[in-house]
């Protein structure tokens, strides 16, 4: 079941991963349009390359994520400081990109509509509550590992005291 399970990431994985190329390709074609008309409309393509390449990031982030986590990474030798240190980096990319589009949204919303910025405003709130909450994780995350310990340290103090007791015993 382990290898279908990788197998059917690994697909997926890669699917995004053309989807985030392409993504990039339809924003360098937003640019091309920039030149060929007005500043106005040059400014519109800008920003709307600007998002395109920003959604390619977070889709590219999460392909890689669910690569590495999924088919590459080897679950059962995987400790909490590990597994933390890993969806941190993840949701860390995936917080720039929801205040990079927002911050993109809002300049889109004000040269057009400004009656419309609650909108991209609640996009960068969110923003903020996903880092918030972040923070919160790692916190509670961190004071658990200082008083129970970290998996692998527990695993590497077992693992020398084998060792220990090996030597110890007479042949």
């Amino acid at each position: 079941m382990t290898f279908i399970s990788r197998l059917v990431f690994g697909a997926t994985s890669l699917v995004l991963l053309l989807l985030a190329f392409g993504l990039m390709g339809v924003g360098l074609m937003e640019l091309t349009k920039a030149g060929s008309g007005s500043v106005d409309a040059a400014g519109d393509a800008i920003l709307a390359a600007l998002g395109y390449v920003i959604v390619a990031i977070a889709v590219f982030d999460v392909a890689k994520y669910m690569f590495e986590e999924e088919v590459t990474g080897d679950h059962e030798k995987r400790g909490a400081a590990v597994a933390r240190r890993s969806l941190t980096k993840f949701l860390s990319t995936i917080v720039i990109a929801l205040f990079l589009e927002g911050l993109v949204v809002v300049f889109k919303t004000a040269r057009s509509d400004v009656a419309m910025l609650g909108y991209p405003t609640a996009l960068v709130l969110v923003s903020v509550l996903v880092l918030v909450g972040l923070g919160v994780y790692q916190r509670f995350s961190a004071s658990v590992e200082e008083k129970v310990g970290d998996g692998d340290e527990a695993a590497k103090q077992e693992e020398d005291a084998q060792k220990a007791s090996v030597k110890r015993s007479p042949p």
